[in-house]
């Protein structure tokens, strides 16, 4: 077990910061292409700069879940990368189907990913409000 949580926290420390230099990427790269497309003054670059937003964030969670998927293929807990890939999805995304279940060596593994999952997401949710009431579609004092 305790190399379940030594793997685990290195996997974790690595999403940590991929999520870190991905989401003040992604804030210099929309601040960037707001000002320059002048999306701030019509609703439909508003529109633009959420879509491609989300996309951004839907993008760095995508390379999280691959190295979710690769540690579960390196560990043995699954034998193929289409089966690492899934599992690793449903389970950082906390959906949790149960038919792919880890050996019950890797179980404490696996649920490290969901806990992991259920952070990122939640941190994305929080930098998306924000970027919907700064250069979205939600600006401060303009709705509500």
């Amino acid at each position: 077990m305790v190399s379940n949580l030594a793997l685990g926290a290195l996997v974790i420390s690595l999403n940590v910061i991929v999520h870190t230099v991905g989401l003040v990427a992604l804030a210099r790269w929309m601040s960037w292409i707001v000002h320059w497309f002048s999306l701030h003054r019509h609703s439909l670059g508003k529109t633009v700069a959420m879509v491609t937003t989300v996309l951004g964030i839907f993008f760095v969670h995508t390379v999280e879940v691959w190295i979710w998927a690769f540690a579960h293929l390196m560990t043995g807990v699954v034998s193929s990368l289409e089966d690492a890939v899934y599992f690793s999805t449903v389970t950082f995304s906390t959906l949790g189907y149960g038919d792919i279940t880890p050996p019950p060596g890797w179980r404490v593994f696996a649920a490290l990913e969901s806990m992991n999952g259920f952070i990122l997401i939640g941190w994305s949710i929080a930098y998306l409000v924000a970027a919907s009431t700064r250069h979205g579609p939600f600006r401060i004092g303009e709705h509500f």
